[in-house]
């Protein structure tokens, strides 16, 4: 039987993620100790103890996750975990695949992960945008959530600033899906 490993993507952060793993193994611990030490502040201290709203920040959250993944990952290998045949990541969790797939240098990719969210970040003014990771339900219990956005069986509705609607308005339209 094959066997993978999928990295989660944003939206998985919680202040006091890895607490009770960080007591057992020191690993956790080593390896935010590396990305704050790139970062040039206590990433550790922040995933612990918030605030949430600062967390939540994507220019704190794509590091405070890659960091959390590889250091599961670092911790999974020195326990001499079987090794899964695919590694994989769900958006943000595709760099923590690369990590551990030996493809990306760790340091590297907290600086890559780093600029990324401060790019995602600037793309969005404050309060300008929303995301959210909806956990549980099953998908017709989200879709009838989101029905607002769908407009019968093959066309979705979508929102955003004026400027990037229009971008999108011309793609769509030479795209003949408009």
């Amino acid at each position: 039987m094959k066997s993978a490993f999928i990295f989660p993507g944003q939206g998985s952060q919680s202040v006091g993620m890895l607490s009770a793993a960080a007591a057992s193994w020191p690993m956790i611990s080593e390896t935010f100790d590396e990305a704050s030490n790139v970062l040039g502040y206590d990433l550790w201290r922040l995933c612990q103890n918030g605030p949430a709203e600062e967390l939540n920040q994507t220019t704190v959250t794509q590091p405070a996750l890659l960091t959390a993944s590889v250091a599961l990952w670092r911790q999974w290998c020195v326990s001499d975990g079987p090794r899964p045949d695919f590694l994989a990541g769900h958006s943000l969790g595709e760099y923590s695949a690369l990590v551990a797939a030996e493809s990306l240098d760790f340091i590297e990719a907290v600086k890559l992960v780093q600029l990324r969210g401060e790019l995602m970040q600037d793309a969005v003014p404050a309060g300008e945008g929303r995301m959210a990771a909806i956990l549980g339900l099953e998908d017709a219990d989200v879709i009838a959530a989101c029905e607002e956005a769908a407009n019968g069986d093959v066309v979705v509705n979508a929102s955003t600033d004026p400027e990037a609607f229009g971008r999108t308005i011309v793609e769509a339209q030479a795209m003949r899906r408009l």
